[in-house]
């Protein structure tokens, strides 16, 4: 479950959990140790040459939406960091100076959202929004947005033209037959062939400790000799992972709704987890439908509001809402439910709605914007991205006997995004065949995944002179 950070006095910001003393993470074995040790010296180089230029602040392009007094720039970090003066790609980053005295400014405050692929650069936004929950924080930060690699405005990547990435209606995930297990395999198979066309250079490079040596360039080119770091999701595995491969550049660091850094759940593993984890959020949503019947007329008990889900996922797979709005698009509705409390009352007036003689709203809701070529492009992005990442980074199985006895095995009792996320997570196994000769494949060994004393949580602040 998320959980949401909350400000004090002076500054201080306390969230969930915190990673605490010494991180320390085992390799794999000697040649990837010697490429890591190759990599620390490149990301040291690197850094240097950062703090050196620095960043270059100007007004933000028209296009990213960034009004001033919010100021973009870019950072310049090495592809793979065991050729520092190899080929360059670049970061972006946006910044919104401290609104405190200057006595009070501790430095700059970074920020991850999750993903991998998610955007930061919003973040500079809580101070011009005068969102109340950052404000203190705000008068000793300057908070710094970016895109991590591969996303956004940094170099990005891409696996698939992105207005056909969009198009609806997409296939039942929840497949009725082994032909239409055939049939999702495919359609990853052909999604992982697009990603070695379409980014096949940058693909192996896509790792979480290459991020977050990236991160570390960022750091070091605006001055900061150490790291006031706030991650969200997989943001905080960014965090585990910098704090693992630079323990004496951190000074403070938040990590909200904590991914488990363990080389058993690092990816696999995490993402069944999360299945069970959705499915139990879900049903939360549909005991609150239930208890505020009188409000949107769904059903009065878990078993009658589980029951009308069922209709109207029935319904949609015989005759997509709208002709495009199928089960796979509902998904993409009504997953935003048991993913923010912030969800639950508009994706129920949607579904009161229709359920009322009123369909279009979820019709709306449902349907891809063709028109919104922005919109479309930074969602087949994200993707790329989350899939390339999680690829790269860790170990995952080769036999598809075991996906496919896993997850049967789940959707029987968590039936609501299983086999949903399995289609997603099954793109990375055959990823895992289009840079077959690459030393960083997926499952390379090279993320430092089992680490040292993450368990060992407690709370720290972001106030105090540390």
């Amino acid at each position: 479950m998320r959980r949401t950070a909350v400000l004090g006095s002076a500054g201080t910001l306390v969230a969930g959990a915190l990673i605490a003393g010494a991180i320390a993470a085992p390799v794999a074995n000697a040649d990837i140790r010697t490429g890591t040790d190759r990599a620390a010296r490149g990301a040291a180089v690197a850094a240097e040459r950062a703090a050196k230029q620095g960043i270059d602040w100007q007004d933000c392009p028209a296009d990213w939406a960034l009004a001033k007094p919010i100021q973009c720039g870019f950072v310049t970090v090495p592809l793979d960091y065991t050729k520092p003066n190899g080929r360059q790609i670049e970061i972006a980053v946006d910044r919104i100076g401290s609104t405190g005295t200057p006595g009070e400014r501790q430095g700059s405050l970074l920020y991850n959202p999750g993903g991998p692929g998610g955007s930061g650069l919003s973040f500079p936004r809580r101070v011009v929004t005068k969102n109340a929950i950052w404000a203190d924080a705000a008068k000793a930060y300057d908070f710094v947005g970016f895109d991590p690699r591969g996303v956004g405005h940094s170099t990005p990547i891409s696996c698939i033209d992105p207005q056909e990435f969009v198009k609806a209606p997409k296939a039942d995930p929840v497949p009725d037959s082994e032909a239409d297990k055939r049939a999702q395999r495919k359609l990853a198979a052909a999604y992982a062939d697009g990603c070695k066309k379409r980014s096949g250079w940058m693909l192996p490079h896509m790792t979480t400790p290459n991020t977050a040596r990236d991160l570390d360039v960022v750091r070091a080119a605006l001055g900061d000799r150490k790291l006031n770091f706030v991650g969200v999701s997989y943001g905080t595995y960014l965090g585990a992972v910098y704090a693992t491969l630079f323990p004496t550049h951190v000074r403070r660091m938040v990590v909200d709704s904590v991914v488990n850094p363990s080389k058993k759940k690092i990816w696999y593993q995490a993402n069944l987890d999360q299945d069970i984890a959705f499915e139990t959020r879900f049903q939360d949503w549909m005991k609150w439908v239930a208890d505020n019947d009188a409000t949107f007329h769904i059903g009065n008990t878990v078993a009658a509001v589980e029951k009308q889900w069922d209709t109207l996922r029935a319904t949609a797979k015989k005759a997509p809402l709208g002709g495009v709005v199928g089960p796979s698009e509902l998904l993409g509705v009504f997953q935003s439910a048991p993913y923010y409390d912030s969800s639950w009352v508009p994706t129920a007036t949607l579904w009161s709605k229709y359920l009322a003689g009123d369909p279009q709203p979820l019709i709306d809701a449902g349907s891809p914007d063709l028109s919104d070529l922005a919109g479309n492009a930074k969602s087949e992005n994200s993707n790329a991205v989350y899939t390339a990442v999680e690829c790269v980074d860790a170990k995952w199985p080769t036999s598809w006997q075991r996906w496919d006895r896993d997850s049967t095995r789940l959707h029987r009792d968590h039936p609501f995004l299983t086999w949903s996320n399995t289609w997603r997570i099954v793109h990375l196994r055959h990823q895992r065949g289009v840079w077959p000769d690459s030393r960083l494949t997926c499952g390379n060994g090279e993320a430092p995944t089992d680490l040292v004393g993450a368990s060992r949580c407690s709370e720290l602040s972001l106030g105090g002179n540390g």
